[in-house]
């Protein structure tokens, strides 16, 4: 399913997340967030730095606890789920900052995005579709995912997740830290997985890049979502031009 069929108002939905609060003791991150993202869509959540972007991604992998509202992922209301149960669901992350073992080999890492026993009984198909979205892969397969390079490292992040076989990659920064030929090419790579069937959620402060790839584009600012729409229409916005392009 394309992009554009995935946001149609008759696409099946995916992922709802409904007026969800997120605190840090009594300090709120996030209230009154609503998103929501259709089978096969890219989404991103654009926002400064603090805005509470990690915090969102993390509650909906199961991470982050959260104090209010609700997420349902296809149908099925995983508020309250064990952690350890999201990724059974259907739910991978890519971490901010990858979180390899670095004494591990790039097999090894790869080999533990299938655990599962539904995602080890496909291991050997996963493998080779992770080798051929990311080539330069192939030859550092022994070698250990700490002498990588960073953008390397970030495909063997991401080449993990999909082992699990998700219906939706979470991605928290995947640009960060990276020379712009190697974030154009984890960028494409991104596409090729969304228009093979994989729905995204693409957190990022690169704005001009998420918005470059999305379908549509939620805005969060102080723990709340302030605008939302096609990027195309956000971008010729001129408060969003001032806060993020610079414009």
């Amino acid at each position: 399913m394309s992009g554009a069929d995935a946001a149609s108002p008759t696409a099946d939905r995916l992922l709802e997340v409904r007026d969800l609060e997120v605190a840090y003791g009594a300090a709120p991150a996030l209230w009154g967030v609503s998103i929501e993202l259709h089978a096969g869509e890219l989404l991103c959540i654009v926002g400064p730095n603090g805005a509470g972007k990690t915090t969102l991604i993390n509650a909906i992998a199961g991470i982050q606890p959260t104090r209010g509202g609700r997420i349902v992922f296809a149908g099925r209301d995983i508020t309250r789920l064990p952690p350890h149960r999201f990724c059974a669901a259907g739910i991978a992350i890519v971490p901010e900052g990858r979180r390899l073992f670095t004494g591990m080999t790039v097999r090894e890492n790869l080999e533990l995005g299938s655990y599962l026993p539904a995602a080890k009984a496909r291991r050997r198909e996963s493998l080779a579709e992770a080798l051929a979205l990311f080539p330069a892969l192939e030859s550092k397969l022994a070698s250990p995912a700490g002498e990588l390079s960073g953008g390397q490292q970030q495909m063997v992040a991401i080449a993990r997740a999909l082992m699990a076989r998700p219906r939706l990659l979470l991605l928290d920064e995947p640009s960060l830290g990276l020379a712009p030929m190697i974030v154009e090419a984890v960028m494409d790579a991104v596409r090729r997985v969304n228009a093979d069937g994989v729905a995204v959620l693409l957190v990022e402060q690169n704005v001009a890049m998420a918005m470059a790839v999305a379908d549509r584009a939620y805005v969060l600012e102080e723990g709340r979502i302030v605008v939302e729409g096609e990027p195309h229409a956000l971008l010729a916005r001129p408060e969003i031009q001032r806060a993020y392009l610079g414009v």
